[in-house]
């Protein structure tokens, strides 16, 4: 097998990553090549071995990274999720328990996902409720002023309520997709095989 055949079989194995994880991947290996140079090219796919255990290793390795370090924003913390539930695949498991473990998932996902939604609809019927009595409150002061100046009022602090808790939507649903993905990360981490790439187990979760 050629460093070129390696890399295609490597790429199509890494195809299901997020697009951030798959291209590191690709330069890590890539250096990994330039590095060992062309007359060392078959002593290099050796040491690394199959391009599959390779892929299996470096996806395992990206879900455990979430352990110690867990996704900041919610953008990453959905691909954290998925590169954990990749490794869970990935993991040197019986089917049936890979079944059981991405069923176990799948049910976390789902409450996670209503938690979320809750919250969200929540801080959306607020903003909407406040719009809504704000242009009423304006239209309402020049028939009743007092009730229109008070409708306008409560209408604000619907806004501002609604902001507020936007915001805290926001950062409750990043907090929770980070601790999934730390759970997924330590699942992986209970049935990863020892390996030797530690500069690849280092830079895999990086980027930001």
């Amino acid at each position: 097998m050629t460093k070129n055949e390696y890399m295609k079989t490597l790429s199509h194995s890494l195809r299901r990553l997020p697009k951030e994880d798959f291209d590191r991947a690709l330069e890590y290996f890539e250096e990994y090549f330039a590095e060992a140079g062309p007359e060392n090219e078959k002593q290099a796919i050796q040491d690394l071995g199959s391009p599959k255990e390779a892929a299996k290793e470096l996806i395992t390795s990206l879900a455990a990274k979430n352990v110690t370090d867990p996704p900041n924003t919610v953008k990453r913390g959905i691909s954290a999720v998925w590169v954990g539930i990749l490794g869970i695949c990935a993991a040197p498991i019986a089917l049936p328990l890979i079944a059981v473990l991405l069923l176990l998932v799948l049910m976390l996902v789902l409450v996670i996902f209503m938690c979320v939604l809750c919250a969200f609809l929540f801080a959306v019927s607020l903003l909407a409720s406040g719009i809504i009595a704000t242009g009423g409150g304006v239209a309402l002061i020049f028939s009743n002023f007092a009730n229109g100046l008070a409708t306008f009022g409560i209408g604000l602090i619907f806004i501002g309520v609604g902001l507020i808790a936007s915001h805290a939507f926001y950062c409750f649903a990043g907090w929770l997709i980070a601790r999934f993905s730390q759970l997924l990360g330590r699942i992986v981490t209970k049935k990863k095989p020892t390996n030797d790439h530690d500069e690849l187990k280092e830079s895999g979760r990086n980027a930001s």
